[in-house]
């Protein structure tokens, strides 16, 4: 039996879990072992910019943050439960990536 690897990285929380939700319930139909989901480091990005539009006045500067959550499940795949979860919707705001081991 393969092992199908999924990572999922998302700014939106809500949406993450929604998508963890989905594979969930077609792991359930199909009975395959789910290993899961392990909560990877967040990666914060930093951006930096001026305050004033026209560069004049004061140099003050905002910054602004973008928080990103990783999500890894590891599923002994099947061809059956791996079409179902590529039939899956995914939301624009999560990234998914699927790897065979």
């Amino acid at each position: 039996m393969q092992r199908a690897r999924i990572r999922l990285s998302s700014p939106d929380m809500g949406a993450l879990d929604q998508v963890i939700n989905e594979v969930k319930m077609v792991v359930k139909k199909t009975g395959v072992k789910m290993y899961g989901p392990v909560p990877l480091p967040t990666k914060n990005l930093i951006i930096p910019t001026r305050k004033s539009p026209c560069g004049e006045g004061t140099i003050t500067w905002e910054h602004y943050t973008l928080r990103i959550h990783k999500r890894l499940i590891d599923i002994n795949a099947d061809e059956r439960s791996m079409v179902l979860i590529m039939k899956i919707m995914f939301p624009e705001a999560v990234l998914v990536e699927i790897e065979l081991i």
